[in-house]
């Protein structure tokens, strides 16, 4: 039986906090024991916003143990796992240190505000022999899977184009804080970078436009483009701008040289250029439920973390690192190396 704390009872605290439950009553064998939050009084009472629904607006956590220090929490738990949903700019900081401590953890995306800081939770991921995961939920998501499963087998030939799309309205809090939380480009556009590179490879070099209104916030509008030797012509588009009733939409369109396939945010159109098109088969589970399942059972059979590697996600912050040096270049390309 793993025993997991939680730090973080914000949006993605209470997301996790959401799996760990549905886990242990689908029979996984953990126990979530305790959450962390320097709020936690004040957040338990509240609804915690967001661009999709938790499982309740407000929680019952009476059945857990509940501290606002995670020192407090690691010194009065036996804890096996450590889940983080804490803001990005804390992520490498605490993560090595659990690392350094015998805990596995599990982080949410993005992996580190830098990519130097994302490199050395890498590294210490490696050096302590303890499993380290990034929540990029695409790389779970039943949509995305599909899509990398005709990639990988050829059924339609190669890619010639993708076209990858998420947008919502702004957040708030520290998240429109450059500084803290790399604006859109590094919180939202992450998102879709990490599945370009996880599906293609690391591109040769990337060009990007984006909007940049009130100072310090960071862009708020992005759209980069991919380049491959290969010559298939890729991308990606984010934009939290988006208010009124509009909510929060994700989707692609990949065009290979039989077919393409249209994810619509719900649905994934399959469209065989000599053939009737259908709608695919997905699994009912989110990415949040299936990337924990990967993760806690690469912890109980000790294999390794291979489909969400840290030296993956790593390479992503250095991609989007790259998108904001061309952004504020006016889209010139810059060379990854």
């Amino acid at each position: 039986m793993l025993k997991v704390g939680l730090v973080g009872f914000g949006f993605m605290g209470r997301m996790n906090f959401d799996q760990y439950v549905k886990l242990n009553e689908d029979g996984y064998p953990i126990a979530l024991t305790a959450i962390c939050d320097p709020r936690i009084e004040e957040l338990k009472g509240q609804k915690a916003g967001g661009n999709m629904n938790t499982a309740h607006e407000v929680y019952d956590l009476s059945a857990y143990h509940l501290y606002r220090d995670l020192e407090d929490m690691l010194a009065n738990e036996q804890l096996d796992v450590v889940s983080l949903a804490v803001p990005t700019y804390l992520h490498a900081e605490m993560a090595c240190s659990l690392l350094e401590r015998g805990y596995h953890v599990f982080c949410e995306k993005p992996m580190a505000r830098h990519s130097a800081e994302a490199v050395k939770m890498a590294e210490t991921a490696a050096r302590t022999g303890k499993k380290l995961m990034i929540g990029h939920c695409l790389r779970f998501w039943p949509a995305y899977e599909y899509l990398k499963e005709k990639i990988d087998s050829g059924e339609f030939g190669q890619v010639t184009a993708g076209y990858f799309y998420r947008g919502s309205g702004a957040p708030k809090g520290w998240l429109v804080n450059d500084e803290l939380s790399g604006g859109c480009m590094m919180d939202m556009h992450v998102h879709d970078t990490d599945m370009i590179q996880y599906l293609f490879g690391k591109p040769d070099k990337v060009s990007s436009l984006g909007r940049n209104v009130v100072p310090g916030s960071g862009y708020d509008i992005v759209s980069s483009h991919y380049h491959y030797t290969d010559g298939k012509v890729i991308n990606a588009q984010a934009d939290w701008t988006l208010e009124g009733d509009f909510g929060f939409y994700m989707g692609y369109r990949v065009n290979f040289e039989r077919g393409n396939l249209v994810f619509d945010g719900s649905k994934v159109k399959v469209n065989p250029n000599n053939q009737p098109g259908f709608t695919a088969y997905l699994s009912p589970h989110t990415g949040y439920y299936r990337e924990l399942v990967y993760f806690l059972d690469a912890i109980l059979q000790d294999k390794p973390v291979s489909v969400c590697a840290p030296e993956s996600t790593a390479l992503s912050i250095e991609i989007i690192e790259a998108e904001m040096e061309s952004t504020r270049n006016e889209g010139a390309w810059v060379t990854l190396f």
